[in-house]
């Protein structure tokens, strides 16, 4: 393992839960991300298009490491309805060594299937 390879969070959103789930579900089966919390009912304010926005949206908490960040938001981005979707790559600086070390041997997208 590199030493430099980190575990990362990547924020994301999703306009409901069946885009969510289903990006979310590719992730982990294919050892993109370790695991995937998705929190329904969240509501976005933005500006798009000179305008004010307001939609109820799902929050996506993809966990993977730092190495595979790029990877998983490509294969994310694919699945996504939205024409410019957030992904904030969020680093990692601490945490339950037990829990970081399950995070980093589960995002390994070496692993069979």
């Amino acid at each position: 393992m590199d030493t430099n390879d980190k575990p990362v969070l990547i924020y994301a959103t999703f306009p409901d839960m069946g885009s969510a789930e289903a990006t979310g579900q590719f992730l982990v089966e294919s050892g993109l991300a370790a695991c995937v919390n998705i929190l329904p009912g969240m509501v976005s304010i933005y500006v798009w298009e000179g305008a004010v926005q307001r939609d109820e949206e799902c929050v996506v908490i993809i966990k993977t490491r730092g190495s595979q960040s790029e990877a998983a938001i490509a294969e994310a981005r694919t699945r996504h309805p939205y024409t410019t979707p957030a992904f904030l790559v969020i680093p990692v600086t601490g945490g339950s060594k037990s829990y970081l070390e399950w995070l980093m041997a589960s995002a390994n997208r070496s692993k069979p299937g």
